[in-house]
């Protein structure tokens, strides 16, 4: 790789049109970035609204400290423009989530990203994209995660900001007169993804078999959660596990973290619940969470061709028509609201809405190997951590597909959360 900005290119570039698409969605998702922190104050920049995250200034200026250290400092072979302080403050293993609270202003830090973002679009001029592709892919998909804890920290301290983004026009209520739940017969399906957008996780792929299981078609709903409360789910202990019983009162939960007590919310998936409460209101209807696999099979296989696809509906690209993502509403909308966007099995809202919790514990795949580094996702192999899948409302395009995998502690509520059932 070169270390001199000057190169020049004596043949012919094959990659122009992958050059200028890379080009054109990192500054669609730099530009959607920037917009969250529109009218931001310094207080809000710097607090931290959880103790389980930093503060939404912290994951700006690492989203910049990120860029530079890949594509700058060990691809361009550049050096940094950071100083040690700052390499320390935004360093994922620098500093603890607690000492992130003494941050540049907003507009320094929007001065670093302009700064790296520069450079970094020079050094696409001359980029081997054959060796990096996988690279640049895997950044945009790093900046659209954070931003979504970006979004659900501002949801948690900065109520307002989010009120004031609510589109309306999605609190029509399309009439739900029962649950269905569609059968998946068994046999073997292609779990996991080798696509070039494939995080390190989710390779490679493989065949499952499974034997045959019913999954919810839409993801539980508020109304039908609220019969968990109503019948006195979160004070009787039957339904709980043991961990969960306890983990209730330690955290005071009596409801879902974003639970609104309106009707008009009835056919919205319920948002906001820890696994724990995933668990317990699975055990109130007589049903269990899907393994990851069976949730993967469900959103992913189509029974007619016997093969699987990287979305729902296909392999056509995320549009507004096919499902709830990109924080285009600021909120969720009816589980039954994007009919096009419905497996090839039959099942709603695979995609976007709320993250769907899921029986496994997270683990490597046979023949895992770490990118582009072993802390990715290898320091939590470690048993502790549940799979989510889905995505929801604030996840972005670029982090999106039924292949994708996230997970977090079983206590965790804070995220965008909801989940489906199968049956035993």
């Amino acid at each position: 790789m070169s270390k001199s900005m000057n190169f020049k290119i004596n043949h012919p570039d094959i990659n122009i049109e992958k050059r200028q698409q890379i080009k054109q969605w990192m500054q669609q998702c730099r530009a959607a970035t920037l917009a969250l922190f529109e009218g931001i104050d310094y207080d809000t920049f710097c607090h931290q609204a959880h103790p389980d995250f930093s503060p939404i200034g912290w994951h700006l200026g690492h989203i910049a400290f990120t860029e530079s250290l890949w594509l700058l400092e060990r691809c361009a072979g550049m050096p940094s423009i950071f100083s040690q302080e700052y390499r320390r403050l935004y360093a994922a293993d620098g500093l603890p989530k607690t000492e992130r609270v003494k941050l540049p202003t907003l507009e320094q830090t929007c001065d670093y990203l302009d700064k790296v973002r520069t450079q970094v679009f020079n050094y696409l001029e001359i980029a081997p994209l054959d060796e990096q592709e996988r690279l640049w892919r895997f950044l945009l998909q790093h900046e659209s995660q954070h931003c979504e804890t970006i979004i659900l920290l501002l949801k948690l301290q900065y109520a307002a900001a989010i009120n004031r983004l609510i589109k309306t026009k999605s609190n029509y209520q399309l009439p739900i007169t029962n649950y269905p739940m569609v059968e998946i017969p068994a046999g073997e399906f292609d779990m996991g993804n080798n696509s070039i957008d494939a995080l390190d996780n989710e390779r490679p792929r493989h065949r499952v078999y499974l034997d045959s299981y019913s999954i919810d078609q839409y993801p539980v709903t508020c109304k039908q959660y609220r019969e968990f409360m109503e019948a006195g789910g979160y004070q009787n202990s039957k339904w709980w596990s043991d961990k969960g019983w306890q983990w209730l009162p330690e955290n005071s939960v009596t409801k879902p973290l974003y639970w609104i007590d309106n009707s008009a919310w009835d056919n919205h998936p319920v948002c906001g619940v820890s696994w724990y409460e995933a668990e317990a209101y699975a055990n109130f209807v007589g049903k269990r969470l899907p393994t990851e696999a069976e949730w993967e099979k469900a959103a992913s296989w189509n029974p007619e061709s016997g093969r699987c696809s990287t979305y729902p509906w296909g392999e056509i690209i995320l549009d507004s028509q096919l499902c709830n993502n990109n924080h285009q509403i600021w909120q969720t909308t009816p589980v039954n609201a994007y009919p096009a966007g419905k497996s090839a099995c039959g099942c709603y809202d695979m995609l976007g809405n709320v993250w769907e919790w899921t029986s496994t514990w997270f683990d490597r795949y046979d023949g895992f190997v770490s990118y582009p580094y072993p802390g990715y996702s290898q320091s939590y192999f470690d048993g502790k951590h549940r799979v989510l899948k889905g995505g929801s409302w604030a996840t972005r395009a670029w982090a999106m597909r039924c292949s994708f995998r996230n997970w977090y502690y079983p206590g965790v509520r804070e995220i965008l959360a909801g989940f489906r059932c199968v049956s035993y």
